[in-house]
């Protein structure tokens, strides 16, 4: 097994950069990757702390800085020891500039700024909870999302994952003997998607959700013939109301909010094209 040190290197929280080492890094197999984590360096006194221990554990920095002072400083230093280093964002910033006309920002950590967005996000994250498992159902109306689907269908930790992009997003779980609120048939706002299941995984989840509580392993929340049929029943409402359905099976919950995403974007484009098209029609 091959092992790496990998220095991570941030003017802000670091979050970011992360995010790439971790994306880049699995695309390999066998590999022992030691991370150092440095957020927030904003002097060269840090900075030179933090040199210290790259030269005692060389290896690969990646770094996210924007002050010039200190970039070039790194950059000398690691050239000296004779250590690769990458400035992760500065392609995708180079281009940005390039197609838009204009110098970036050098500001650190400006993405973490207390922006709208910012203030958004947090009222979707507190919706997104107040609306968890069929709650609240009088103000689905105000969702952008409503997640529905049988129990353990990872409704949950999907919604809050949208939230967390700024979606707020409602769930409901899909009973056979206790049907939704007449209001789900009737929204009009939120786009409403199905999340499905292969039974065999479905079933796996729920005895492992029995068996974490304490719980009799084998009852009709896990029987084979009871779990087909709330499938079936799911599905056959998400297929009579023209609900969108994504199969979680095998998909992270990160896959699955990337498909809900895609379904919501491509909507709200088509929205937006039969408003213009209704303008044009009555301009003419």
């Amino acid at each position: 097994m091959s092992r790496l040190h990998l220095h991570l290197l941030s003017d802000s929280t670091g979050e970011t950069l992360e995010n790439i080492a971790k994306a880049a890094l699995a695309q390999f197999d066998g590999v022992e990757v030691i991370r150092h984590f440095w957020p927030m360096v904003r002097s060269e006194t840090h900075l030179d702390r933090i040199l210290d221990e790259v030269a005692a554990n060389p290896g690969l920095v990646l770094f996210t800085l924007v002050n010039p002072d200190i970039r070039q400083k790194l950059e000398r230093r690691c050239r000296r020891l004779g250590l690769p280093v990458v400035p992760a964002l500065d392609a995708v910033t180079d281009a940005l500039s390039n197609m838009l006309g204009q110098e970036a920002k050098a500001r650190p950590g400006r993405q973490h700024v207390l922006d709208a967005a910012y203030y958004a996000r947090v009222e979707a994250i507190q919706f997104t909870i107040a609306h968890d498992d069929g709650q609240n159902w009088e103000n689905w109306e105000a969702a952008d999302i409503l997640l529905a689907g049988v129990s353990r269908s990872s409704k949950t930790p999907t919604s809050i994952y949208l939230a967390n992009r700024g979606y707020k997003t409602a769930n409901i779980p899909i009973v056979i003997e206790s049907p939704p609120p007449s209001a789900l048939f009737t929204l009009r706002h939120p786009l409403v998607v199905g999340l499905t299941t292969n039974v065999d995984r479905l079933i796996a989840v729920r005895r492992n959700r029995l068996l974490s509580l304490n719980q009799a392993p084998e009852t009709d929340y896990v029987n084979d013939d009871k779990v087909k049929a709330e499938l079936a029943f799911a599905r056959r409402m998400f297929a009579d109301n023209g609900w969108p359905v994504i199969d979680v099976t095998r998909r992270s919950i990160e896959e699955s909010a990337a498909a809900i995403i895609n379904l919501f974007n491509t909507r709200e484009m088509a929205q937006a094209q039969a408003k213009d098209q209704g303008v044009v029609a009555d301009e003419a």
